[in-house]
């Protein structure tokens, strides 16, 4: 009786439990349903002065049909809001510093590194000089925002995320918007950080054995290497190095004229290369109104369409990295720390004071304190000593600059030289835009503030105690370099350098590796008969050209050093190599990971590890190493490894046991993307491994690299998470609609069927067609309702 009883009990608790997970289930899936963005029927919107219709497509592509630009940017902004607003609010907390009121003490490191570099700071000075007719694009726009943040707190329908960190959003400013622009100055300008290594390699290897670290050494500039070696900045321990930016921020792009097209017209193509995230930096749209009808992609939170096209021409950049952040050695008064000495006085910097809240915490208090050159980027040290020398930075998007007014320009813009004339405004951060228009024309303009200085060429930190340093302008902007229907009948850029020995003006010194350009240039002068096809085909090219010119040294010193044959099975794979970054391919893994410890053997056991994170630029270095030693030249790194043929040996052995660990020591089952995985993580996925599983995509074999023309970067784990953050092709003969891949998905909602839906798309090079006029498109529709 007992033994029955008690199995009644159990099948009662069980049966409990199993209407508790039910119920928890339903009201999981409740809660996270609720906050859905309606996409049909009708909602009403107070701040629109006439209807607007939302037509979303079949991938989630917002095409919005207002009757005025005043109610198109209202509806982008609510519109917007209703898909990423926490991205939106994300991104604004970041860059001002605010982070720490939602999360708490883990992030007041971060609060203060970007409180240090006052992008809110520069937004603020920016909207000044803004017109009239961009602020209130400005405000327009944050009306829609806070349109929507209104109705999500009165309907309880904010999203998921908002409730899993205890927090509502605040209102949406202008300035919000222009912090956001400012985040991407951040992103893609930073060099400080590599002025800042050299000043300590030249206090810690000497001037010989740190120059061999130099692209470029400044062998003319003897003060500036006196000034370094003289007034010693503390530099390691100093610097939260994981808020560096992507050392491989860049891109590809190209355009090709009618006489090398199948259809006589020219194509143009964009892949910016960012970080690879859920959701997407990028929000795909399309906007009409009488004035404009404008498709392509906006960083989230922002109004108008900064790359794509319209109904007369196409653009899209990549980023031109030159030297915009210099660094000043200032020489603080004893008695007053906030004093600096310059041309023998000493002069007071701007103190700003910048609590930071904390959310469970007391509030943290923290001075930013500015120099006539710049913010004091030792603030960023989290140390208690005085260093008696420290670093400020100038930097031209510190500066009020004018981006969106640059990008409304464009969205409008009917040819070139309206186009050209539009980019007069996009300063910071300096990109390399292409344009196609459909009466033929193909160009090219290296566009932004690039500083001219009174000495030096950005390669050190300069003294900041005498006048005779900084900056004394920029590159008149009529002789930036500009290229318009060249006879190859193509331009390409990616990241490479631009400038031939006669430019006059000093860009940088410190451009990507030449093999994704080189690439794309190789397939393009090669085919005078291209099509949209050709060109999705070379986005996803997967060539190796960084193989080609270094893979039969390597295996040269290698096959000298292996006298007993150990690595045989290693050495056939890599001589069987077609040089193609295939997934399926084991070659790749050898060989891309014997180029990451190549430098590991050379740079890692001589510097602490956050030199060694500081230290950007490992690969042309190495690469530069190499050359230098292959042509049988002393190389003093090297020559302390034994000389090429043992340093590449060396290299070889940590490869090997690092991919036996992993994948064991049957050479044939080696596969590239065993390791090589495409990632696209949630911020929320950080948080446990619960949400990870939720939120973030499932990892995808994929093949492809930093080095080829399909851009596929990946962190030491293998996960890629930086590549082509959005694809886009467009025939400028047709230009009623465009080619497209942004992964992961449109939605940041993970519940929306846009939510991931790309990720294979993005792996595989499937392209979704975007039209733009008004009887192609198909889809849900959602008018918003005038009161």
């Amino acid at each position: 009786m007992r033994k029955f009883t008690w199995k009644k009990w159990l099948l009662a608790i069980a049966g409990f439990l199993a209407v508790v997970a039910i119920v928890a289930f339903i009201g999981f899936t409740w809660f996270m349903n609720k906050s859905k963005p309606v996409i049909a029927g009708e909602l009403s919107l107070n701040v629109l002065d006439e209807d607007v219709t939302v037509t979303r497509d079949d991938k989630g592509i917002p095409h919005i049909f207002a009757k005025t630009d005043a109610d198109l940017y209202r509806a982008q902004g609510y519109v917007q809001a209703q898909d990423r607003l926490f991205q939106m609010d994300l991104a604004r907390r970041q860059a001002s510093g605010r982070l720490s009121e939602i999360i708490g003490e883990a992030t007041i490191d971060t609060d203060k590194h970007f409180r240090t570099f006052s992008l809110r700071e520069a937004a603020e000075k920016s909207l000044s000089i803004y017109d009239t007719e961009s602020r209130q694009v400005l405000e327009w726009f944050a009306d829609g925002v806070n349109a929507f943040i209104t109705q999500a707190k009165k309907n309880n329908t904010l999203s998921y995320e908002f409730a899993l960190l205890g927090y509502e959003p605040e209102e949406w400013s202008v300035v919000d918007s222009l912090t956001i622009g400012k985040y991407m100055a951040y992103d893609l300008g930073g060099n400080w950080n590599t002025l800042a290594f050299r000043h300590w390699a030249l206090q810690n290897f000497g001037e010989e054995k740190a120059k061999e670290l130099f692209i470029k050494y400044p062998e003319n500039a003897s003060s500036i290497i006196k000034a370094n070696k003289e007034n010693p900045v503390a530099v390691a321990g100093h610097f939260k190095t994981e808020l560096l930016p992507n050392e491989f921020n860049g891109s590809n792009n190209w355009v090709v004229s009618g006489k090398k097209t199948k259809n006589g017209t020219p194509i143009l193509a964009d892949d910016p290369h960012l970080g690879l995230s859920t959701p997407s930096i990028w929000y795909q749209m399309h906007l009409q109104s009488p004035e404009q009808n404008v498709s392509g992609v906006i960083f989230a939170g922002v109004p108008g369409i900064i790359l794509g096209h319209n109904d007369n021409i196409a653009w899209g950049v990549t980023n031109v990295g030159p030297d915009v952040q210099d660094l000043y050695i200032e020489i603080p008064n004893p008695n007053n720390l906030t004093q600096f000495r310059y041309d023998g006085k000493w002069e007071q910097a701007e103190v700003r004071n910048e609590p930071i809240k904390v959310k469970d915490g007391e509030t943290v208090d923290f001075n930013v304190v500015v120099t006539r050159h710049g913010p004091i980027m030792t603030g960023l040290a989290f140390k208690d000593t005085e260093p008696t020398a420290q670093f400020s930075m100038q930097w031209t998007a510190l500066q009020p600059t004018p981006e969106l007014r640059a990008v409304l320009g464009f969205n409008k813009s009917k040819s070139w030289s309206e186009f050209e004339k539009a980019l007069e405004d996009f300063k910071a951060p300096a990109q390399n835009f292409v344009f196609a228009s459909k009466d033929g024309t193909i160009a090219y303009k290296a566009n932004g503030q690039i500083p001219i200085r009174k000495q030096g060429d950005g390669q050190l930190p300069v003294p900041g105690d005498s006048s005779d340093y900084g900056w004394e302008g920029f590159i008149p902007w009529d002789e930036l370099p500009t290229v318009v229907n060249p006879d190859e009948g193509f331009i390409a850029t990616a990241n490479n350098e631009v400038i031939g020995e006669e430019y006059p003006y000093h860009i940088t010194d410190f451009w990507a590796q030449p093999y994704r350009y080189e690439r794309i240039k190789e397939v393009l002068a090669a085919n005078d008969s291209l099509t949209v096809e050709d060109i999705m085909k070379l986005q996803m090219d997967q060539h190796n050209l960084y193989a080609r010119e270094f893979l039969p040294y390597l295996l040269t010193s290698i096959k000298t050093q292996d006298q007993d044959e150990k690595y045989k099975d290693v050495i056939k794979l890599l001589e069987n190599w077609d040089m193609v970054d295939a997934k399926d391919s084991g070659a790749p893994l050898v060989f891309h990971t014997l180029m990451e410890k190549l430098q590991e053997v050379l740079f890692k056991d001589q510097m602490p590890e956050d030199m060694y994170d500081l230290m950007y630029g490992k690969f042309n270095i190495t690469d530069q190493l190499l050359r230098t030693a292959y042509a049988d030249k002393n190389s003093i790194w090297i020559d302390e490894q034994g000389g090429v043929d043992a340093t590449v040996y060396k290299a070889l052995e940590l490869t090997v046991a690092q991919i036996e660990n992993h994948f064991g020591k049957n050479v044939s089952k080696w596969k590239w993307g065993n390791f090589h995985q495409l990632t696209f993580d949630h911020t929320l996925g950080k948080a446990s491994p619960i949400f990870a599983a939720y939120f973030n995509a499932k990892k995808v074999p994929i093949g492809g690299s930093k080095v080829t023309v399909q851009a596929a970067d990946n962190d030491l784990a293998g996960n890629v998470n930086h590549g082509a953050s959005w694809r886009f092709v467009v025939d400028v003969g047709d230009l009623s609609s465009a080619y497209h891949i942004v992964g992961p998905g449109q939605s940041g909602h993970v519940k929306s069927a846009w939510y991931q839906d790309q990720v294979m798309d993005w792996a595989n090079g499937d392209y979704h067609q975007t039209f733009v006029r008004k009887e192609d498109i198909k889809g849900k529709t959602l008018r918003l309702k005038a009161k």
